[in-house]
């Protein structure tokens, strides 16, 4: 049985912590009371209040889903002393929240992809040698993973830019670093599935040889709808089976969502302005 119309999920670009815009966007679009909220990731850092951006998701009970994103691992990596703040990071008032613990707890049993009614979520993109079965099982993996008592040590081997190629050979943390960089970091990678970690600029910045990850010929989950975010520079990206949401709201652009109708046709997008929320950095 088709789900009905006004049950579509509602999914939102990166948030980054401007609970304002989240709030007025929210409100703007008007979902449903059933629908579900979809996160591509990066729910908190660099925006002017991550700690009641997330306490307002986890409100949201079993209707948010969200996936996790590179600054929601920051998060963790600095909450475990596995790396320090930046500058611009807005994340010291979760971590001193007096229910750090606890929050701390919810994101890190956030899955790293979400499939439903033919739609993929992840936070940056998908390899394309992987079909869906593989993704949701490598992101299953990381999600064990990171849900276990060595999760400390898992997360520290997670960074670093190579190996940049998936292999099926791949084991133990080189297997897992690789799936998190797709998951949560690309954006250009070449016809084989090499990834390219120098360039986070608009389409046009692709070093020699490298595309758009969704637009390499031999991708196998061509025949999914891919939800992502955690490109500013693409901006909102919307073709029939390729969604990018992230519109820079952290930046200074727009926040936005887009109701994921199974027909392409009848998808809508919301959007709320961010003149007044520019990033330190």
């Amino acid at each position: 049985m088709t789900a009905p119309y006004n049950c579509a999920p509602l999914a939102f670009g990166d948030i980054q912590g401007c609970r304002n815009q989240f709030r007025q966007l929210l409100a703007k679009a008007a979902p449903p009371p059933k629908a579900p909220l979809w996160f591509a990731g990066d729910l908190i850092n660099r925006g002017h209040d991550s700690l009641g951006t997330l306490r307002d998701v986890i409100e949201l009970g079993e209707r948010a889903v969200p996936v996790l994103g590179n600054h929601d691992l920051h998060l963790l990596s600095v909450s475990a002393g596995i790396r320090k703040t930046k500058k611009g990071d807005t994340i010291d008032e979760i971590l001193n929240a007096p229910d750090a613990p606890e929050l701390l707890h919810w994101i890190r049993h956030r899955p790293f992809a979400h499939f439903e009614n033919g739609m993929l979520l992840v936070h940056a993109g998908v390899l394309p040698q992987w079909d869906l079965d593989q993704t949701l099982e490598l992101a299953d993996e990381l999600q064990r993973a990171l849900r276990g008592p060595d999760w400390k040590e898992m997360l520290a081997g997670l960074y670093g830019n190579m190996p940049n190629q998936w292999s099926a050979e791949l084991m133990g943390i080189e297997r897992l670093r690789v799936a998190c960089s797709a998951l949560t970091r690309v954006r250009f990678c070449d016809a084989h599935g090499v990834m390219d970690f120098s360039s986070s600029g608009a389409v046009q910045s692709a070093p020699k040889g490298y595309m758009p990850w969704f637009d390499v010929p031999s991708r196998k989950t061509q025949n999914v709808t891919v939800v992502f975010g955690h490109w500013a520079a693409l901006g909102l990206y919307i073709r029939e089976k390729v969604i990018g949401l992230d519109s820079g709201c952290v930046w200074g652009a727009q926040l936005s969502a887009v109701r994921l109708e199974s027909e392409p046709a009848r998808r809508t997008i919301v959007q709320v302005e961010c003149a007044d929320r520019k990033a330190t950095i």
